[in-house]
């Protein structure tokens, strides 16, 4: 099944090299969760600050228990300073 993975800011040098921009399309098991993808690009878990499943946050703990549909849409951005 294909899910889409958006990476932001600094976390984008972990998408594959097909990637448009911030955003891939890629193609996932059944069994797939969001913290197995994000696995599967080597996307450092301190670094994975927000984590976004079609546009609701999920806590770290429920990273790897959100298991993904076809078409679900998987978003991440490192953690942010400033003022």
């Amino acid at each position: 099944m294909q899910v889409q993975l958006e990476l932001y800011a600094s976390l984008m040098q972990y998408l594959p090299p097909h990637a448009d921009r911030h955003r891939s399309r890629v193609e996932v098991s059944d069994d797939t969760t969001a913290q197995t993808l994000l696995e599967r690009f080597a996307v450092p878990p301190e670094q994975a600050h927000l984590v976004l499943l079609n546009g609701i946050y999920l806590h770290p703990a429920e990273r790897a228990k959100a298991q993904l549909k076809a078409g679900d849409v998987v978003a991440a951005w490192p953690p942010v300073a400033g003022g």
